[in-house]
């Protein structure tokens, strides 16, 4: 159970942790003080919701087929070697976080929708939630204990970006904490991909 949990824990992060469309709108409302705390719950359910349905929909589809379930393995473990290469790549190059300067206060109804719009019109969302994280987890052990991980990692992720923005921004606006981050990306991506070839 808890190595399926780990497992789930350290992929999850690992794709959260980069910078991207989602991290930026959380820690942008954090910054402006902007229904944050909302704003991070919406973007962790979201993401648990993305996983369970990814795993426990795909599990029962790679159960009925060995071929399937050896072409996820494969797919899956080829993905996360190119993904922590590319971590890799951005851990040697220059990066920041810019944010917006935009002091517009909007209502807690305009800025959920613009964090349901930022979160599932993101192609990149389904790409690693469901078809990722989901055909990995269809392939742990104890498949409820990979979800709970990755959900943690969420939890863990966005609500130290909504409670620590004020303090974090300095920090996070500096390249080398990018580099530091997306170096972590990459052993974790790596060893995931490692453990899966092992397996087969």
């Amino acid at each position: 159970m808890w190595q399926s949990y780990v497992n789930g824990l350290l992929v999850a992060a690992g794709l959260i942790m980069a910078i991207g469309t989602q991290n930026a709108f959380v820690l942008a409302q954090s910054l402006r003080r902007e229904h944050h705390l909302p704003v991070a719950a919406l973007c962790v359910t979201c993401d648990a919701l993305l996983v369970a349905a990814g795993v426990f929909g795909l599990a029962t589809i790679l159960a009925q087929n060995p071929l399937l379930l050896a072409t996820a393995r494969w797919g899956g473990a080829a993905f996360l070697l190119w993904y922590g290469s590319l971590a890799l790549r951005r851990a040697c190059s220059k990066q920041s976080l810019q944010q917006s300067e935009n002091q517009t206060v909007r209502s807690l109804r305009a800025v959920m929708l613009s964090a349901l719009a930022v979160t599932l019109l993101n192609p990149h969302v389904y790409l690693d939630t469901v078809l990722l994280i989901g055909s990995l987890g269809a392939q742990q052990t104890v498949p409820g204990a990979y979800v709970v991980g990755a959900a943690s990692a969420s939890l863990l992720w966005f609500f130290t970006l909504a409670l620590g923005a004020a303090w974090l921004a300095p920090w996070l606006a500096r390249p080398s904490t990018w580099r530091i981050l997306d170096l972590l990306v990459a052993v974790m991506m790596f060893a995931v991909a490692f453990q899966l070839i092992s397996a087969a």
